[in-house]
């Protein structure tokens, strides 16, 4: 069968904003319901996010899920019941495995021994989570400064569970048949699509244009890819952020 592209634009997500949130997102979420649009494959929740500074997402729990947080600008502050806390800036890839359970909070607070505000802008990220392939294991935090990396251009694998890459120098997930690529392609870079049964495709910067689709792809856009075979993305004369997900498997929700 022919690879099958469905392209989401940015003014379809579903926008919630409150007076310290603008959030975009790409599937149903929280009191968001969209028929047909609880995931793409093993990918269930694509958010992109802007919090203004002094605010964020205080003290809460997620369980069993894969949580993948990406900076585009300014820095995030994470604390969490496991003990782990830092700032998340760009570059920084970053994953919480929930596990059996987990308490953390996400604010653009971070404070100076004077006692003043250190970020003074909104900070604006991508969060993603994936179902793991393990429920009711203990919950754990990594991340890592793939900046280097990326310098290098093409694309470079910011999580993965895959045995394929566990040489890879990329953070880990628990879930064998799922992994995030993340490019910062060059003005008119080309390049190859993962070949996979479900490759999800976001532009987070720039706009590029995918084979197989006749339009061009610009900032928050998405294309869902099944039974994707290499097709290819050439980023536009500014270049372009490009997440994507590779994914072997799907869930089924009821």
């Amino acid at each position: 069968m022919q690879p099958s592209t469905d392209v989401r634009r940015s003014s379809g997500r579903n926008h919630a904003q409150t007076a310290w949130l603008d959030s975009f997102q790409s599937f149903s979420f929280g009191m968001s319901s969209a028929p047909g649009n609880s995931h793409f494959g093993l990918l269930l929740v694509s958010n992109e996010d802007i919090i203004k500074p002094g605010a964020g997402f205080d003290t809460h729990p997620h369980q069993d899920m894969e949580i993948i947080t990406w900076v585009l600008d300014g820095a995030l502050v994470h604390q969490d019941s496991t003990g782990h806390n830092g700032i998340i800036y760009p570059g920084l890839a970053q994953r919480m495995s929930a596990g059996a359970g987990i308490l953390h909070s996400e604010r653009n607070d971070s404070w100076t021994l004077t006692g003043q505000p250190e970020h003074r802008d909104p900070v604006h990220f991508i969060q993603m989570w994936v179902l793991p392939d393990t429920a009711g294991v203990a919950p754990s935090y990594e991340q890592l400064d793939i900046n280097d990396q990326l310098q290098i251009g093409g694309w470079t694998t910011l999580a993965s569970g895959m045995a394929k890459d566990s040489n890879l120098r990329a953070i880990g997930i628990r879930q064998r048949h799922a992994a995030l690529h993340v490019s910062r392609m060059r003005p008119n870079e080309t390049l190859e699509i993962s070949t996979a049964p479900f490759v999800h495709v976001f532009v987070a910067r720039g706009d590029a244009a995918l084979e197989g689709t006749d339009d061009t792809l610009s900032h928050g856009d998405a294309a869902r890819i099944t039974r994707a075979e290499g097709q290819r993305i050439t980023a536009g004369p500014q270049g372009a952020e490009v997440l994507m997900w590779e994914m072997n498997a799907a869930i089924s929700l009821r």
